[in-house]
């Protein structure tokens, strides 16, 4: 019986690894969360959707990360699809596993540290949205 379990266990922790290790990068998780807004049967084009409000970086040099970096990270864990040309992404088969644990932490912002939230744009107005009920 416990074999099993010690499997499910391990498979667990390496699904909560993949999570927590694709969206260790700005544009991944704001690639997310662009999916996230978009219907699930939708794409998104890109670099645009993997820009940061914040701090917007040189979208020809995040076009080339995303290429050679972000998106094969991503698709490589089944989170996206993604065509080159033009470039967009999509929802991929296992995206409801990424995408869940950060709209569950964007819906947490109100409790979440300071540190954590104030400079990002989508954090603090789920902050204030909050506030304002």
């Amino acid at each position: 019986m416990s074999v099993p379990r010690f499997e499910n266990g391990r498979r667990v922790i390496q699904n909560w690894d993949r999570v927590f290790e694709a969206a260790q990068a700005e544009p991944r998780r704001q690639l997310i969360f662009s999916l996230l807004e978009a219907p699930p049967e939708a794409s998104v084009p890109l670099p645009e959707s993997a820009i940061s409000p914040t701090v917007p970086p040189d979208p020809t040099a995040l076009r080339q990360e995303l290429i050679h970096c972000h998106l094969p990270q991503l698709a490589d864990r089944g989170f996206i699809e993604w065509e080159r040309d033009p470039l967009i992404a999509m929802r991929g088969p296992r995206f409801a596993e990424i995408g869940t644990v950060l709209a569950t932490l964007e819906s947490a912002a109100p409790d979440l540290p300071d540190s954590l939230v104030e400079g990002c744009q989508r954090l603090e107005r789920k902050r204030e949205l909050n506030q304002d009920c």
